[in-house]
């Protein structure tokens, strides 16, 4: 089974994710994901917005990302998005997508600022993204709000080791350039969970709001891998402002001030080429498709065999319960 039947391999088992999920499982994988982690104000949304080209995540002050959100991206001509939870519904209007997170994490989690382990599996379909699967975790934060308990930060660290110690989880750690880079929440993670030889191995930072930072300051000693460095090194984005988003400034007109931000920022320009949102999604792509060929053919199996067999009993459950509402009982 070479790297072409690894990337036949994924779609099956994201089903099989799917089935356990469905019947209130988690399936234990270890199969290659990118789990997004950093601070509440560090732009993960935006970041993963550009990904897809749309406004479609929740928005507003605190923790908003309130249960992991494992996004599937998939490359395919027609574009639209499927919740697992909405069996057959195809969402067209992605301001429609936003509305349906927000009241399907308050329907687990309750509406004042509850948290929950439980995902909310989301397709997106778009001639746009390349294949990816990616999950979008609650933001660390110290302070409880509303309903959270008193020990919230440990709660969100516990629901995110849960994915990020994964040997074959990517990080993507998503810190902003406007703050000290030392302090960073999804640094210490990545240091924590992945502290190999040249620290982290299997994380990518990502240095948002460059275009925030003091007249004078920038972040080319962190971009250029000198300051806390990362064996896969950083990746600057410059995301759309709160005032474009208010605003209704286009993702892709934002895409393209971003590039053109780059090659005319003095600091930036000699690397603009290994900078922006397009170059982000290339490498996690590529790094996807290299952690995935260096799984040997029997781990894959055996990922698959450990599966089944460690969920056989919800798998029965999900078969049984599907045939039953698939074929109706005989006429009396």
């Amino acid at each position: 089974m070479g790297n072409r039947g690894m990337e036949e391999l994924i779609p099956l088992v994201n089903k099989l994710q799917d089935a356990f999920s469905s019947i209130g499982q988690n399936a234990a994988l270890d199969l290659p994901q990118i789990a997004v982690v950093g601070g509440q104000s560090a732009g993960k949304s935006s970041v993963l917005e550009n990904f897809v080209g749309k406004d479609f995540l929740p928005r507003g002050s605190g923790i908003v990302t309130r249960r992991p959100l494992v996004l599937q991206l998939i490359n395919c001509p027609t574009e639209y998005a499927e919740f697992l939870h909405c069996k057959g519904k195809k969402f067209t209007d992605f301001d429609e997508v936003r509305l349906e997170i927000e009241a399907e994490t308050d329907r687990v989690t309750g509406a004042n600022k509850g948290i929950s382990p439980v995902p909310i599996n989301l397709r997106v379909y778009s001639p746009n993204v390349l294949n990816l699967t990616l999950v979008d975790l609650p933001g660390m934060t110290k302070v409880p709000v509303g309903d959270q308990p008193a020990d919230i930060e440990a709660q969100i660290r516990d629901m995110l080791f849960q994915f990020v110690t994964k040997d074959n989880c990517l990080l993507l750690a998503v810190s902003p350039a406007n703050s000290d880079l030392a302090n960073s929440d999804a640094l210490k993670i990545a240091k924590e969970v992945d502290p190999r030889v040249r620290a982290c191995m299997r994380t990518i930072g990502v240095i948002t709001k460059l275009d925030l930072m003091d007249e004078g300051t920038d972040a080319r000693d962190i971009l250029e891998n000198k300051l806390l460095p990362l064996r896969r090194g950083y990746i600057g984005v410059v995301n759309r402002s709160q005032k474009d988003i208010d605003g209704k400034k286009d993702i892709n007109a934002a895409l393209q001030a971003e590039r053109k931000f780059f090659l005319s920022h003095q600091s930036y320009r000699h690397m603009a080429d290994r900078m922006g949102t397009a170059y982000l999604q290339k490498t996690l792509n590529a790094v996807r498709r290299s952690i995935s060929k260096n799984m040997s053919a029997s781990e894959r199996i055996n990922t698959l065999k450990c599966l089944v067999k460690t969920n056989a009993h919800w798998l029965l459950c999900f078969i049984t319960t599907t045939l039953e509402a698939t074929i109706a009982p005989p006429l009396l």
